[in-house]
């Protein structure tokens, strides 16, 4: 049935509790101990779902992940122009201040890019994901 979840538009489907209670693989698609409703999943609408499929059959080609590269480097200058700088928020009104202190501030970034450069040390250590951190933690 079409429903409406936070603001956007979703399809709710309910199996029955007299569907999911008999069924032999129910451990495997609920953790929900409750026997008087059945499973339910939030769909989002077909259109919205084809353009899903399509934009991650894109993610596979060679040309979107050179063009993603890009962007995830693009995307570290800003991640460390927010660390070093507190770019986010201007400290001054006006524009001319404004962009003074982005000037500052991407001077200041090309000082510390400059400092690992010659001190041959990486700018930013990688980013361990919570589950990497989880399988070096049960290998040690």
């Amino acid at each position: 049935m079409p429903a409406t979840q936070r603001g956007t538009q979703v399809v709710v489907v309910q199996f029955a509790a007299s569907t999911c209670d008999p069924c032999p693989v129910r451990a495997l698609c609920t953790t929900s101990k409750s026997t008087t409703i059945g499973r339910q999943l939030t769909l989002p609408p077909q259109e919205v779902y084809e353009v899903q499929q399509a934009g991650r059959a894109a993610q596979a080609s060679r040309h979107w992940q050179h063009r993603y590269a890009t962007r995830a480097g693009v995307e570290g200058t800003i991640k460390q122009a927010v660390a070093v700088t507190g770019i986010r928020r201007a400290r001054y009104r006006g524009l001319d201040k404004t962009r003074l202190q982005h000037q500052f501030a991407a001077t200041a970034i090309n000082l510390v890019r400059l400092d690992a450069y010659w001190n041959a040390r990486p700018a930013e250590r990688a980013r361990t994901t919570h589950l990497a951190r989880l399988e070096l933690t049960l290998a040690a």
